[in-house]
């Protein structure tokens, strides 16, 4: 589960004079891009002490049947807000066309002081991935997104509404929003709170809050099942504050690769996540 954004309020951090000036200038190449992203200044950095991250490295079928659901409504100008260590953006960038061939770019947000080094270390060299240290309000006005991804991070976020409305506000008319996020708040236990969640979603509340910002929803679907059972079991009955590497690996082969398979087909009922694409209105 990709770890990434939080902050207790969308509305303390000042304007920064640099940034505003360069608000609504469009960065048609590259260097000039990540060279203005590069002057925003970080103004509210904390670290991060969930454990999952490393682990989850090895949850590739997870990761690809995501961006699978994702990749329809990938534009060409993409924001992930709470990159981690990078993991899901590794994923991302090999399943699109590359940047060379006209594909999309990619800006990646974390505010995480101890995630941010392995993230800019992770993509230093890529000069169609601009990397910025900072919470989605500090960098809002210098980003245009035409999709933005956030896999696991909403529920991290302290005051949600605020930040759906932020993103409503910088996406692209015509863009597309794409959410995954826990579900099912009786689920939450100990790894929950060890992860720094605030709530698991209802599918009735996700829903509500994107219309809300203003977002209209094309799909909301209950994912991963089997997970219900096992995030239970976990942080429930055994109380865990962690997963292990093996286990990861073990159900993500095991377990999600062969039930995904069944969920293309049909929709579960219920899941330990919720999938949601949601769409502002407008034409690009």
């Amino acid at each position: 589960m990709a770890r990434s954004y939080e902050t207790d309020t969308m509305a303390e951090m000042p304007a920064d004079p640099q940034m505003n000036s360069h608000a609504n200038a469009r960065l048609d190449d590259e260097p000039a891009r990540k060279a203005q992203l590069g002057q925003i200044q970080e103004r509210a950095r904390f670290d991060y002490s969930g454990t999952e991250l490393d682990a989850m490295a090895g949850a590739g079928n997870y990761y690809r049947w995501i961006i699978g659901r994702f990749a329809p409504f990938v534009g060409g100008e993409i924001l992930e807000v709470g990159a981690g260590v990078g993991t899901f953006a590794a994923h991302l960038l090999d399943a699109l066309p590359r940047a060379e061939s006209g594909g999309p770019r990619l800006t990646l947000i974390e505010p995480a002081s101890n995630l941010f080094p392995a993230l800019e270390s992770r993509f230093r060299d890529n000069p169609h991935v601009a990397v910025l240290q900072g919470d989605i309000e500090s960098c809002a006005d210098n980003l245009h997104p035409d999709s933005t991804i956030l896999v696991n991070v909403l529920e991290h976020v302290k005051d949600d509404e605020a930040c759906l409305a932020l993103l409503h506000r910088i996406l692209q008319p015509g863009g597309h929003l794409l959410i995954f996020v826990p579900a099912l708040p009786w689920l939450y236990g100990s790894m929950d709170a060890a992860f720094e969640h605030y709530r698991r979603y209802t599918r009735a509340e996700l829903e509500r809050k994107l219309r809300v910002a203003g977002f209209e929803l094309r799909d909301m679907r209950f994912v991963n099942l089997p997970g219900v059972a096992a995030w239970w079991l976990s942080g429930k009955i055994l109380r865990r504050k962690t997963i292990s590497p093996g286990a990861v690996r073990f159900y993500d082969r095991w377990v999600f690769r062969p039930w995904s398979r069944i969920e293309n087909i049909v929709a579960p009922p219920w899941g330990q996540n919720l999938l949601a694409v949601a769409r502002k209105a407008g034409h690009r």
